[in-house]
């Protein structure tokens, strides 16, 4: 339900887990996001209701930009945060940098510095990707970015 939220919020390095549970199983997230100490982002209006045994946040805008505006506003998150540190996939904490080794296909050109993840194994390495991303946060979150990234 907020896949791309969650993503853009690894992006600013913070540790987020998401579910893709629905219907009746995603009350047993609530309760997960609970026991962890986890706050509970939904678009699901039953599950943010108080009273259901955690802290959750109902999202109300449709874009990830725009949720993720909603989400920094609400808890008044403030940087600057080191970008890309996280595995947008699966959480993990990325590796420290390194030289890649090897000019595989779908990998970056020998010598370009890396992170990798340890649970997964994917590569992050600066390039056009993140330019765009950087690009993304300025216009979504506009005078908030210079905070963002420092």
């Amino acid at each position: 339900m907020l896949e791309r939220l969650a993503r853009w919020l690894r992006v600013l390095g913070y540790d987020v887990a998401s579910s893709r549970l629905a219907g009746p199983e995603a009350g047993a997230v609530l309760a997960q996001a609970a026991a962890q100490g986890r706050i509970l982002l939904t678009r699901n209006r039953q599950l943010a209701e108080p009273g259901l045994g955690g802290d959750s946040l109902l999202i109300q805008p449709s874009t990830p930009l725009a949720q993720l505006t909603q989400v920094i506003g609400q808890f008044q998150l403030r940087g600057p945060w080191t970008l890309f540190t996280r595995c947008l996939l699966c959480n993990a904490t990325l590796n420290p940098p390194a030289s890649a080794l090897t000019d595989a296909p779908g990998s970056p050109p020998s010598g370009t510095v890396t992170r990798q993840c340890p649970h997964c194994g994917r590569h992050y390495w600066e390039g056009v990707h993140t330019r765009r991303m950087r690009a993304a946060l300025k216009r979504g979150l506009g005078p908030r970015f210079a905070e963002v990234v420092g």
